[in-house]
Protein backbone atom coordinates (compact mmCIF):
# COMPACT_ATOMS: atom_id res chain seq x y z
CA UNK A 1 0.00 0.00 0.00
CA UNK A 2 1.39 3.85 -0.61
CA UNK A 3 1.11 6.74 0.81
CA UNK A 4 0.72 9.73 -1.04
CA UNK A 5 -0.19 13.17 0.47
CA UNK A 6 -0.37 16.69 -1.58
CA UNK A 7 -0.73 20.33 0.11
CA UNK A 8 -3.97 22.22 -0.15
CA UNK A 9 -2.48 24.72 -2.94
CA UNK A 10 -1.56 21.50 -5.25
CA UNK A 11 -5.31 20.36 -4.93
CA UNK A 12 -6.64 23.64 -5.96
CA UNK A 13 -4.75 24.24 -8.79
CA UNK A 14 -5.79 20.39 -10.29
CA UNK A 15 -9.54 21.57 -9.27
CA UNK A 16 -9.17 25.04 -11.06
CA UNK A 17 -7.39 23.52 -13.88
CA UNK A 18 -10.13 20.60 -14.30
CA UNK A 19 -13.08 22.63 -14.15
CA UNK A 20 -11.60 25.62 -16.59
CA UNK A 21 -11.36 22.96 -19.25
CA UNK A 22 -14.41 21.11 -18.77
CA UNK A 23 -15.67 19.53 -20.99
CA UNK A 24 -12.15 18.21 -22.55
CA UNK A 25 -9.82 16.39 -19.88
CA UNK A 26 -6.99 18.63 -18.43
CA UNK A 27 -3.32 17.27 -17.81
CA UNK A 28 -0.66 18.71 -15.68
CA UNK A 29 2.43 17.51 -13.47
CA UNK A 30 3.03 16.79 -10.12
CA UNK A 31 6.34 17.51 -8.25
CA UNK A 32 7.71 16.87 -4.55
CA UNK A 33 9.62 14.09 -2.71
CA UNK A 34 9.67 10.86 -1.43
CA UNK A 35 10.62 10.34 2.23
CA UNK A 36 10.63 6.77 4.21
CA UNK A 37 8.22 5.64 1.99
CA UNK A 38 5.90 8.38 2.34
CA UNK A 39 5.68 10.69 -0.72
CA UNK A 40 4.85 14.72 -1.00
CA UNK A 41 3.06 16.51 -3.53
CA UNK A 42 3.99 19.78 -3.11
CA UNK A 43 3.24 21.60 -6.64
CA UNK A 44 0.76 21.00 -9.71
CA UNK A 45 1.93 22.62 -13.06
CA UNK A 46 -0.73 22.55 -15.42
CA UNK A 47 0.08 21.57 -19.20
CA UNK A 48 -1.17 21.60 -22.42
CA UNK A 49 -3.67 19.01 -23.25
CA UNK A 50 -1.96 18.25 -26.72
CA UNK A 51 -4.65 15.05 -27.84
CA UNK A 52 -5.34 16.13 -31.28
CA UNK A 53 -9.02 15.47 -31.58
CA UNK A 54 -11.66 14.54 -29.35
CA UNK A 55 -9.71 15.92 -25.77
CA UNK A 56 -13.00 14.64 -23.60
CA UNK A 57 -11.80 11.37 -23.15
CA UNK A 58 -7.83 11.33 -23.64
CA UNK A 59 -5.36 13.46 -22.70
CA UNK A 60 -2.00 13.13 -24.21
CA UNK A 61 1.77 14.90 -22.95
CA UNK A 62 3.95 16.71 -25.49
CA UNK A 63 7.55 15.13 -25.44
CA UNK A 64 9.00 18.66 -25.68
CA UNK A 65 6.46 19.33 -22.12
CA UNK A 66 7.38 16.36 -20.85
CA UNK A 67 11.69 17.75 -21.18
CA UNK A 68 10.39 20.64 -19.65
CA UNK A 69 9.02 19.18 -16.78
CA UNK A 70 12.03 17.05 -15.54
CA UNK A 71 13.84 20.24 -16.29
CA UNK A 72 11.38 22.26 -13.86
CA UNK A 73 12.24 19.68 -11.73
CA UNK A 74 16.45 19.40 -11.68
CA UNK A 75 16.79 23.33 -11.77
CA UNK A 76 13.71 23.96 -8.69
CA UNK A 77 15.73 20.95 -6.64
CA UNK A 78 12.32 18.98 -6.92
CA UNK A 79 11.48 15.45 -8.05
CA UNK A 80 8.54 15.08 -10.57
CA UNK A 81 6.84 12.69 -8.93
CA UNK A 82 3.56 12.11 -11.24
CA UNK A 83 0.77 13.43 -13.56
CA UNK A 84 -2.79 14.71 -13.01
CA UNK A 85 -5.58 14.37 -15.08
CA UNK A 86 -9.48 14.77 -15.04
CA UNK A 87 -11.96 12.79 -16.19
CA UNK A 88 -15.31 14.99 -17.29
CA UNK A 89 -18.46 13.22 -16.58
CA UNK A 90 -17.00 9.99 -15.22
CA UNK A 91 -15.54 9.08 -11.75
CA UNK A 92 -12.10 9.64 -10.77
CA UNK A 93 -10.81 6.16 -11.20
CA UNK A 94 -8.46 5.04 -13.81
CA UNK A 95 -9.67 3.80 -17.53
CA UNK A 96 -7.76 0.95 -19.45
CA UNK A 97 -6.12 3.80 -21.72
CA UNK A 98 -4.78 5.52 -18.21
CA UNK A 99 -3.48 1.51 -17.41
CA UNK A 100 -1.47 1.34 -20.62
CA UNK A 101 0.12 4.64 -20.65
CA UNK A 102 1.25 4.48 -17.13
CA UNK A 103 4.50 4.46 -15.51
CA UNK A 104 6.26 3.05 -12.90
CA UNK A 105 6.97 5.80 -10.06
CA UNK A 106 4.86 7.96 -11.23
CA UNK A 107 1.31 8.91 -9.05
CA UNK A 108 -1.41 9.71 -10.85
CA UNK A 109 -4.25 11.55 -9.97
CA UNK A 110 -7.44 11.83 -11.38
CA UNK A 111 -10.38 14.32 -10.64
CA UNK A 112 -13.66 13.78 -11.58
CA UNK A 113 -15.34 16.80 -13.04
CA UNK A 114 -19.42 16.86 -12.80
CA UNK A 115 -21.37 19.45 -14.93
CA UNK A 116 -18.36 21.39 -14.77
CA UNK A 117 -17.69 20.95 -11.10
CA UNK A 118 -14.79 19.18 -9.62
CA UNK A 119 -16.22 15.97 -7.61
CA UNK A 120 -13.85 13.27 -6.13
CA UNK A 121 -10.39 13.39 -6.46
CA UNK A 122 -7.99 10.22 -6.09
CA UNK A 123 -4.14 9.13 -6.84
CA UNK A 124 -3.11 5.78 -7.81
CA UNK A 125 0.01 4.06 -8.43
CA UNK A 126 1.01 1.10 -11.26
CA UNK A 127 1.70 -2.20 -9.70
CA UNK A 128 4.24 -3.42 -12.45
CA UNK A 129 4.10 -6.75 -11.10
CA UNK A 130 0.30 -7.59 -11.42
CA UNK A 131 -0.31 -4.43 -14.08
CA UNK A 132 -3.06 -3.05 -11.82
CA UNK A 133 -3.68 0.56 -10.22
CA UNK A 134 -3.32 0.60 -6.50
CA UNK A 135 -5.03 3.04 -4.95
CA UNK A 136 -2.83 5.78 -3.01
CA UNK A 137 -6.30 7.57 -1.70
Amino acid sequence: MYHTIFNQKAEIIIRTHAEKEFPNECVGFLYGFEQNGKRTIELARPIANSKEGDQRRRFEISPIDYIKAEQYALTHQTTLIGVYHSHPQHPAIPSEHDLKQALPFFSYIIVSVIDGQSDILSSWRLNEEKNIFEQEF
